[in-house]
């Protein structure tokens, strides 16, 4: 036999043993049983069980037999599922400092790079100093406040180009979103067409959902082939995660260079990057902080503030009486000779209950991104094993017929509180996540 073949056989023995005798000492370790869910098989556990797409449905379905909290087990990583509000909020929420990490992706958090945005930062010391970031200069409504003629500036920008060219709906939501996040988070106005910083942008984001794709690379389940060399037999993935984590690099240092760059002019205008280098002497670890913080808010509100906005025309496509209420509401409010603004908002509330809707009833992220329990854990008489990855099923949450009537049917009147009845939970409260992440 080849060398190159006995090498491959060692890796793949000597992953089989550290499976087998890591499963082997949980279950002697194990003081209450997993929480219940389908029976899986030896070794593999339930990987044939897990479906391929909408797996959103599939947890529900599971459930719907198997309880609140249930759980699966692929090639020895236990996931536990959690199809209610109250489960989610018990676990996440009240038990964050154990709650709050995150899977580690080989290929696209440790290869690519991700690990450093927000969305898959480990929990510690950094993710601490990037969340007190953010709240220090995005963290209240009253924050905010000073982004709103950016916003109602782009806003008009995406009505003008609607008008002008509405077959490019979908290239002009993608733009505006793009326009506003990189508005706010470096300054940047960007071009109307091929602009560079939203095409990286844009470039960046899609290489991150491929490298993430649940199953989409052999590493994420055989961590050990990290360490293949890239000339190695079956090792393009190494030399793909070399060109993607130059790219995202790229979007990471080109804008905050432009930022300095127009701080240095004295004509940088105020945004996330600027406010936080603005008058202070930061070493590398605060530069550092600073400009992967600021990157994660394009990589975690472009696609997601994209698809909301695309799910508000489907649904008004598909419910015209709902956009002709909303339409009643504001031609009374805001009249006919000029556009709305943030402070029309308070005036509007069916448009408020509107936009609630539109994140409950078509989940931009159905089920959430996991979280992973850093410490062993018993919850309601089930063990939670350390290095467990917690999946809140967003999607079933927003859906649950004991929590909203009619769930499938979008209705903004559900959020509106009358004398015969209450309003319905705020889907904010569940959509965005839980606890400290």
């Amino acid at each position: 036999m080849s060398p190159t073949f006995m090498t491959a056989v060692d890796i793949l023995f000597a992953f089989l043993f550290l499976f087998i005798l890591n499963s082997l000492l949980r279950r002697a370790k194990q003081s209450a049983p997993l929480p219940p869910g389908p029976k899986g098989l030896p070794l593999i556990g339930n990987i044939l069980d897990m479906p391929s797409e909408q797996e959103w449905l599939t947890f529900a379905r599971w459930g719907e037999e198997w309880g609140d909290i249930c759980s699966v087990t692929v090639l020895g990583q236990p996931l536990i599922i959690l199809n209610s509000a109250k489960a989610a909020y018990e676990m996440l929420d009240k038990k964050s400092p154990i709650y709050s990490d995150r899977p580690v992706l080989q290929m696209g958090g440790n290869l690519v790079g991700w690990k450093n945005t927000l969305v898959l930062l480990p929990y510690g010391d950094r993710f601490r100093r990037f969340r007190r970031l953010f709240h220090g200069v995005i963290g209240s409504r009253a924050s905010m406040k000073k982004f709103s003629i950016i916003e109602e500036f782009e806003t008009h920008r995406f009505l003008r180009r609607v008008l002008t060219k509405p077959g490019d709906l979908a290239s002009h939501v993608r733009h505006t979103a793009g326009a506003i996040i990189l508005r706010i988070s470096h300054g940047y106005e960007v071009k109307e067409s091929r602009d560079p910083f939203i095409e990286l942008a844009d470039q960046a984001t899609e290489q991150f959902s491929l490298a993430t794709a649940p199953g989409g690379y052999l590493v994420d389940s055989l961590p050990v082939l990290c360490h293949v060399p890239t000339w190695f037999p079956g090792a393009g993935f190494r030399r793909t995660a070399k060109l993607w984590a130059a790219t995202l690099v790229e979007m990471v240092e080109q804008p905050h260079d432009f930022v300095k760059r127009q701080m240095a002019a004295g004509v940088a205008p105020i945004s996330f990057t600027s406010s936080l280098l603005e008058g202070k002497s930061i070493n590398a670890e605060e530069e550092f902080d600073i400009k992967w913080s600021s990157a994660s808010l394009y990589s975690g509100g472009a696609d997601t503030t994209v698809s909301a906005i695309h799910s508000f025309f489907l649904a008004m496509a598909l419910y015209p009486e709902v956009a002709r209420k909303a339409q009643a509401e504001l031609d009374a409010v805001v009249g006919n000779d000029r556009l709305p603004t943030f402070e029309d908002r308070p005036h509007l509330p069916y448009l408020d209950a509107l936009t609630k809707e539109v994140l409950r009833w078509n989940a931009v992220v159905p089920t959430g991104v996991p979280h992973r329990v850093m410490q062993d854990d018993i919850h309601n008489g089930y063990f939670i094993p350390e290095g467990a990855l917690v999946i809140a099923n967003v999607w079933k949450l927003t859906h649950d017929p004991a929590v909203y009537a009619n769930p499938d049917v979008f209705n903004p009147d559900r959020f509106i509180a009358t004398e015969n009845r209450s309003a319905e939970a705020d889907p904010r409260n569940v959509c965005f996540g839980f606890g400290r992440r």
